[in-house]
């Protein structure tokens, strides 16, 4: 009888170990089948990927690229988590978001969310939300010793507290009992409406609540620098700099820094990037430890995170898309180590939710919890050498922009002298390109989009704060050339249409026609495609059967543009269309046709162009 070896891997040490060189060969070869001769470090640079803040994605980590030590859950610098128990315990604390003015809807909701898997309520109270005396009707039923409230009052930070003070009070919670979240963010609520608040009074009510040792009085809300265009390391900086700046304010006030430090909760964006959210949250945790220490408080520094999913990030077009996105940023936000995840509905931006929507977003963190098992693992994802680099990378990329706000005098003065503002703008206006471009796919409204979708129609939610910086969406683009062909179909009967002619076999032209219709879908442009592959011949029957309106697209192989481009293009012509086009490369056929369509062309100011020549009203 054979014995194996107990080892099980006396075969594999028979195989000398590769390295990195050889696997560098290997994409040499792969990339020159494509046309790309490079070598060496030029072939890994080539299947890299550029991302803000000046980080880039390489396609392989090796573990002497490895950040520092990153210690254990509980003990500074926290980049595994601030708490030695992580989630493993209960899971993350499931956070549901009510907006509303309506004491008694608002009732209904949070009674159905925590009867259904919230283990704790996100209130919007005050001029976006619920008048602060109406607290105690939205909350009738709640059993206040068990679930948690996180206010968002904006200015009213100081009537929404006593309002919620005074009911833990009138129901004899007792102050070890109550789990709460009290909101004050001046600097956030600055940055939202350009309206200044005074820091001392929010100091104040951190001062009256020291006695409650789980009710936090301030947030740090980096929500308004994502919703600007800001980049992570942006959103890092500014937090971080907010954070220092209402650490000063509570110490002047008379708190020790430690109780400082326990008064502050931070709330970030949780992207459908997931890499990059779960760096983000495990690098804010090691540079607000970083703050901690130089502060003489590092047991103090265990930063207390709220994450939210991204309202950047969802769509108003096929917004059941945006179900996958909060998924995908549930997860990571979970894997980042957040202690509490708000998921937002799918139909955030369209109006107020409806139950649907609230319940798929409650069972969002419902099935990772309990059937995906996510939180049984204390950072699953530390030790990952992508994760654990670009965690360092972008803890410095944030370390670096933070000492710059410093520099110019702090949060509150980089807000009022235009330093955020125009930073952000900046960074959105890098990353509007992208969107244009198509270089950054939007599903289902930049990419696939279905034009015979049914509108999803909600009831108009509170109007949000505006007056401080913009507030920003991946979509807004594509959104403006979509409401340009609802007009247009509302008072034609039909949307603007463009004529694909599809030129010789199926393999010679299908790529290069899908693309030009999602592109000019994604404008609100009906393609037409004719069933058969027109010819010089039929040309121009097949587009007069189409009722394009004036656009006529070349789709092909190039060697079938160079033996027919001119000839069909001349029979568009004939035909009625003042435009011809070609899906492909700048200069292929360039007798023939008008305009290009190709891969990386800015597809908004394109179908701008052709929605003003069809005379679609702006």
């Amino acid at each position: 009888m054979t014995v194996l070896p107990d080892d099980g891997l006396s075969l594999a040490a028979e195989f000398p170990d590769a390295t990195h060189e050889q696997w560098q060969r290997l994409v040499e070869g792969v990339l020159r089948k494509s046309g790309k001769e490079v070598s060496g470090e030029a072939a890994e640079d080539a299947l890299s990927t550029k991302l803000e803040d000046g980080l880039t994605t390489r396609p392989l980590y090796t573990a002497p690229e490895t950040a520092p030590d990153t210690g254990f859950p509980g003990f500074a610098p926290f980049v595994r988590g601030g708490r030695a128990e992580g989630s493993a315990a209960s899971g993350w604390d499931v956070r549901q978001r009510i907006a509303g003015t309506d004491p008694v809807r608002v009732n209904d909701a949070a009674l159905a969310d925590l009867e259904n898997g919230t283990t704790s309520l996100w209130l919007a109270v005050g001029d976006a939300g619920l008048p602060a005396e109406g607290l105690g009707r939205a909350l009738e039923g709640v059993y206040l010793d068990l679930a948690p409230v996180s206010l968002d009052p904006g200015a009213q930070f100081a009537e929404a507290a006593r309002a919620l003070l005074a009911l833990y009070a009138e129901r004899a919670v007792a102050p070890e009992a109550a789990h709460a979240s009290l909101g004050a963010d001046p600097l956030g609520h600055e940055a939202r409406t350009g309206e200044a608040l005074d820091l001392a009074e929010a100091a104040a009510l951190a001062a009256d609540t020291a006695a409650w040792p789980h009710v936090r009085a301030l947030t740090v809300d980096a929500l308004p620098y994502h919703e600007a265009g800001g980049s992570a390391a942006e959103e890092l900086g500014l937090s971080l700099a907010t954070g220092v700046a209402y650490l000063r304010a509570l110490t002047d006030a008379g708190l020790s820094t430690e109780a400082a430090f326990g008064e502050l909760e931070f709330r970030y964006a949780a992207t459908a990037d997931q890499f990059l959210t779960i760096a983000k949250l495990r690098a804010a945790r090691r540079l607000w430890a970083r703050i901690a220490e130089a502060c003489g408080a590092p047991g103090a520094g265990a930063q207390r995170q709220h994450a939210v999913t991204s309202p950047v990030m969802m769509t108003r077009r096929d917004p059941w898309v945006n179900m996958l996105r909060t998924t995908v940023a549930c997860m990571a936000a979970g894997v980042g180590g957040a202690d509490a995840v708000t998921v937002l509905p799918f139909d955030q931006e369209l109006g107020l939710p409806d139950a649907f929507a609230r319940r798929i977003s409650r069972n969002t963190s419902t099935i990772l919890l309990e059937e995906s098992h996510l939180a049984r693992v204390i950072d699953p994802a530390g030790g990952s050498y992508y994760v654990e680099q670009l965690t360092d990378e972008l803890a410095h990329a944030a370390w670096e922009f933070f000492r710059s706000i410093e520099k110019a005098g702090g949060q509150a003065a980089a807000l009022r002298s235009g330093l955020v503002a125009d930073r952000l703008a900046a960074t959105w206006a890098a990353r509007s390109k992208k969107l244009a471009t198509r270089r950054e796919p939007i599903t289902g409204v930049s990419e696939f989009p279905h034009l015979s979708e049914k509108p999803v129609v909600r009831e108009p939610a509170p109007a949000p704060l505006t007056g401080g910086l913009p507030r920003v969406r991946r979509d807004e683009a594509y959104e403006a050339l979509r409401a340009r062909s609802d007009v247009h179909l509302t008072a034609t009967g039909a949307r603007p249409t463009v004529f694909l002619a599809a030129l010789g076999p199926a393999a010679a032209h299908t790529a290069r026609a899908t693309f030009a219709s999602n592109l000019f879908q994604a404008g609100g442009i009906t393609p037409v495609h004719d069933p058969v592959s027109v010819t010089p011949e039929t040309a121009a029957a097949a587009y007069a059967a189409s009722g394009a309106d004036g656009m006529a697209v070349l789709c092909s192989s190039d060697a079938l543009y160079e033996e027919q481009a001119e000839a069909v293009a001349a029979a568009l012509r004939s035909a009625g269309a003042t435009t011809v086009f070609l899906a492909g490369k700048p200069g292929t056929a360039a007798a023939a046709v008008d305009e290009y369509v190709f891969a990386g062309c800015d597809a908004v100011a394109v179908l701008s162009s052709v929605l003003d020549r069809m005379g679609v009203a702006s």
